[in-house]
């Protein structure tokens, strides 16, 4: 039994109320590191995502799995915080609650003992004075007695003396009786509470004590294990966002991110065909070898040394200068021809000079680095831009004018609808309020359909030059083993001397008018079936799911991309080399490539 230990239990209670309550800051200080650890996360991730428009933002792989790999960071950091949210709700908070709930029952419990010891030294203090007072009585009748025995042997003592000192005694062994009789009530009545102390009150109130201290240990080891269950909840979470992590690192394709390169950079300028040989020994009278090909002269039969330097020097290479050979590898020597058997076709300077001058232009058009990095002016027709990259913004500048036409012609609609209604209902306003905001709106739409037939036109003057081109490369193509041939300044050959001055042919200005009035759909001319997935986030293009079966609309032009429509009806652009392509045979051939 420990029913004299309350001081003890005071202080043993008091103990496990303090180490709740360190136990409860611990958990503070370990969700202020979460929370410190989440924000830093946060502002590392911030730091290092792209700042600029999702169309300026590269494409390659190993930069949208890096953005992937922040955004699954972004999430970690968010299970971060919700770790340290619930460790602040479901732990610390709670232990501070049930701190404040320990410490007003332990109060409680500590005022009940304290009362029950007060009354029990307030009977033992009754008890002791009844006591004391039985003890004083007791020793006055003795006296009285000693002083009525006295008188009553002294023979010299009167009568009235006996007699009052025996009414003495008999008034003090009255007190003394009463004195004990009041003691004795006093004493049991002690007795009776100290017994109810010790075996009812204070074992009570020692048992709450124990049944709070008890209570606080299982609170303690339930904080313990909601500590660890918050951890553990986040822990799948924590997981997908890691699997995430490395799903992104897989995703990284060198090859798609050089296609992206050459997709991003690719001008859509034809390569430079091959430099035309002129002779210009024809009229040179020739001794010794006739097959010899003679250097070229002057009118007076010398040679011009200024002529052929500038041609030298004026001659253009692709790359620059042209290349030093080796003095180790011998020039290679013109060949000769056996007289009689080389006739020397005739060609024209000028037609020389027009493809140095197209390759002037092809360079000048190139962008450079350095030019995109310095923000140099942009023309309103992108005529500064490749073909290719220029058909491409034409394209898109058209698409989002027609989406800004779309919206006036809905605002006009929904206008004269208003004004219907008012005019039927002069009540609900007046329809004259509306006429301004009608007329600027179809002014607004005059001026988008002025820009869309602008941007039309030029888009038409892009894909008639491109297609030009290729029917000239193609007709390179057919008559590249043509005998006698003669080089035009596109790279295509031809019989015809009359085409030797002529200047480049223009296009019809009138030639694309009636392009874009047909908007009857493409018919397919094959179809093809998706090896890869495609999201389809840029402008145009299509989203496609793997092993989807698409109808094609339009051959790749050489750019990539190849137009295709849904079983739905919705049309847009997908690599071509993300899908199997099936022409039909009436249309091109069976044509199968991936």
């Amino acid at each position: 039994m420990i029913y004299d230990q309350f001081e003890n239990l005071d202080k043993h209670s008091q103990w496990g109320i303090d180490f709740l309550e360190r136990y409860a800051k611990f958990v503070k200080e370990r969700l202020e590191i979460e929370q410190t650890y989440a924000k830093q996360l946060r502002s590392l991730v911030k730091k290092y995502c792209p700042k600029r428009s999702k169309d300026d933002e590269p494409r390659f792989t190993s930069c949208l799995s890096f953005y992937s790999i922040l955004n699954e960071l972004n999430d970690y950091s968010g299970q971060r915080e919700v770790v340290a949210e619930e460790m602040g709700h479901k732990v610390y908070g709670e232990l501070m609650r049930y701190s404040q709930d320990l410490k007003a029952e332990r109060k409680h419990h500590l005022q009940e003992g304290r009362k029950t010891q007060q009354y029990l030294d307030q009977c033992w203090k009754h008890m002791d004075n009844s006591k004391k007072k039985f003890e004083r009585e007791c020793k006055e009748a003795e006296k009285s007695q000693l002083i009525y025995e006295r008188l009553d042997n002294d023979i010299n003592a009167t009568k009235s003396e006996v007699e009052k000192a025996k009414s003495q005694l008999y008034l003090r062994q009255h007190m003394a009786e009463e004195s004990k009789n009041e003691y004795a009530a006093q004493l049991q009545n002690f007795n009776s509470e100290q017994w109810k102390h010790f075996n009812v009150a204070i074992p009570q109130i020692f048992k709450n004590l124990q049944d709070m201290d008890e209570r606080r240990t299982v609170k303690l080891g339930e904080m313990y294990r909601s500590f660890a269950e918050v951890e553990r909840r986040v822990i799948p979470i924590i997981s997908k966002c890691l699997e995430g992590m490395v799903t992104a690192a897989k995703n990284v394709d060198e090859h798609r991110d050089s296609g992206i390169v050459v997709e991003s950079f690719k001008s859509g300028f034809e390569p430079p065909g091959d430099f035309p040989f002129e002779d210009f020994s024809q009229n040179i009278q020739r001794t010794g070898s006739d097959g010899a090909i003679g250097t070229p002269k002057t009118e007076g039969g010398k040679a011009d040394p200024k002529h052929a330097v500038g041609r030298t020097k004026n001659k253009l290479w692709l790359f620059g200068k042209k290349p030093k050979i080796p003095p180790s590898i011998p020039p290679p020597s013109l060949p000769s021809f056996p007289s009689g058997h080389f006739h020397p076709p005739k060609f024209s300077t000028e037609r020389i000079a027009n493809h140095l001058s197209e390759m002037r232009n092809a360079k000048s058009k190139i962008p450079s680095f350095r030019t995109v990095k310095r923000g140099a002016p942009t023309l309103e027709d992108l005529s500064h831009l490749p073909p290719e990259q220029r058909r491409k913004k034409l394209q898109q500048r058209i698409d989002e004018l027609n989406k800004e036409l779309q919206k006036e012609m809905d605002q006009r609609d929904a206008l004269n609808k208003m004004k219907d209604v008012y005019e039927k209902n002069p009540q609900m306003g007046d329809p004259g309020s509306l006429q301004p905001k009608i007329s600027e709106t179809i002014c607004n739409m005059e001026k988008l359909r002025s820009e869309i037939h602008k941007n039309e036109s030029w888009l038409a003057e892009v894909e008639g030059k491109h297609g030009s081109r290729s029917e000239r490369r193609s007709s390179a193509d057919v008559n590249h083993h043509a005998p006698h041939g003669r080089e035009s300044p596109e790279g295509s050959y031809t019989d015809d001397h009359s085409q030797e001055h002529r200047s480049p042919p223009q296009p019809d200005p009138h030639e694309f008018d009636d392009e874009f009035d047909d908007d009857d759909p493409l018919p397919a001319i094959g179809h093809c079936k998706a090896l890869y997935s495609f999201d389809g986030s840029n402008e145009g293009t299509l989203v496609m799911k793997e092993n989807e079966v698409l109808y094609v609309i339009e051959e790749d032009k050489g750019d990539g991309w190849t137009r295709v429509r849904k079983q739905g009806g919705e049309e847009g652009y997908i690599p071509t080399s993300y899908v199997e392509i099936t022409l039909e045979k009436n249309s091109k051939g069976a044509v199968t490539y991936i």
